[in-house]
């Protein structure tokens, strides 16, 4: 039998990150606006796929283990610091060509909108954090099996269906035109965004391994 309460309070709290803006909100975003709708779904199903990989772990206790595990977090922390880097320098560069990011080329494969969406959200340290302490506090030692398949299930969808909306949001014609007038401005803010929180990352993650 699922827990409802444990299954409850921790689509809760995952639902409340997922509408807090971070770099998984811009890459969806921003892929939208500048390659329309089926390329923002797919980066949207790409933050889908990478919280299944979150819940899957978190609820066989990995992700607690990989929270106090100092050096791979650690790893995991400057690694995904620089990926988020790569991906802010990418978007600063794109609109000089008049070119979307990779993430979002209209041209490009549907796994240049589904990939990156995905790494852009498994490389968030945040994200790890989040999952691994709110799984470890409201998910029952003995939760049944129905309950631990539940738990990841309802994450996924809730996730998944949240930057669904924000990518059909911001394909319509509207938000596309008003895209279309500032391009520059907004690759470059999103890029600085994600660019800085990534160095932010990367410098804490090798700040914490030298002491």
């Amino acid at each position: 039998m699922v827990d409802v309460v444990a299954l409850v309070t921790i689509v809760g709290v995952i639902a409340l990150g997922a509408v807090s803006p971070g770099p998984s909100f811009i890459v969806v975003a921003q892929t939208a606006l500048s390659a329309g709708p089926r390329k923002g779904r797919l980066a949207a199903a790409g933050i889908g796929a990478a919280s299944l990989v979150f819940s899957v772990i978190a609820v066989t206790g990995l992700g607690v283990a990989l929270v106090y595990a100092g050096w791979l977090f650690t790893v995991l922390k400057v690694a995904g610091g620089i990926y988020l880097v790569y991906l802010g320098v990418r978007m600063w560069r794109a609109h000089r060509t008049g070119a979307p990011v990779e993430a979002g080329q209209a041209r490009a494969g549907s796994r240049r909108a589904f990939v990156p969406a995905m790494l852009t959200h498994l490389s968030n340290p945040k994200t790890i954090v989040v999952y691994g302490s709110i799984f470890a506090t409201a998910l029952p030692h003995d939760a049944s099996v129905a309950t631990l398949v539940a738990v990841p299930v309802g994450v996924t969808l809730v996730e998944t269906a949240w930057y669904l909306i924000v990518a059909t949001v911001l394909s319509a014609p509207g938000p596309q035109r008003v895209y279309a007038r500032s391009v520059g401005v907004v690759d470059r803010v999103a890029g600085t965004f994600l660019g800085g929180l990534g160095a932010y990352f990367a410098v804490d993650g090798i700040r914490t391994a030298v002491r």
